[in-house]
């Protein structure tokens, strides 16, 4: 099984956590870097960076891109168009705000279709539609580990 395979399949297991800003345990809570936090500790062990306590607006009255910033320190950048199962994508909620969402895509094509954490839902697997579309803002993979 590829890492792309086995983190969508471990994503899938998150489904139905509850919604819980800055947490990060399956099953008892989670907010979006959480998802990915503990998607990161069960397919590659200790997660790469320590994280910061963090507002739920994101740094967004100073424009500070922190999301965007931590994930190239720690996830492999792609173009936009490259999607596959396995991508985070990092989401701008509305046009000029950082980037302050982000999810797991796990399906392509016509059924594009991603997971994750979205306060009042929790753990979700919504439909990549056209809204969602034109909000991501980056596109990254994991690092590869030993397949």
């Amino acid at each position: 099984m590829s890492t792309a395979e086995r983190i969508v399949m471990c994503a899938r297991a998150w489904i139905g956590t509850p919604y819980i800003h800055q947490a990060s345990c399956r099953g008892a809570g989670s907010d979006c870097l959480g998802l990915l936090r503990g998607l990161w500790r069960e397919v590659f062990g200790s997660e790469p960076e320590p994280i910061p306590a963090y507002s739920m607006d994101w740094s967004e009255p100073q424009g500070d891109e922190m999301l965007l910033r931590a994930a190239n320190r720690c996830l492999l950048p792609k173009p936009l168009n490259g999607s596959a199962p396995g991508d985070v994508l990092l989401f701008r909620m509305r046009d000029g705000a950082v980037a302050k969402h982000l999810g797991l895509q796990t399906c392509i094509g016509a059924d594009a279709a991603f997971i994750h954490a979205y306060s009042g839902h929790g753990v979700i697997e919504s439909a990549l539609s056209a809204p969602w579309q034109r909000r991501i803002a980056a596109r990254f993979a994991f690092p590869k580990e030993a397949d």
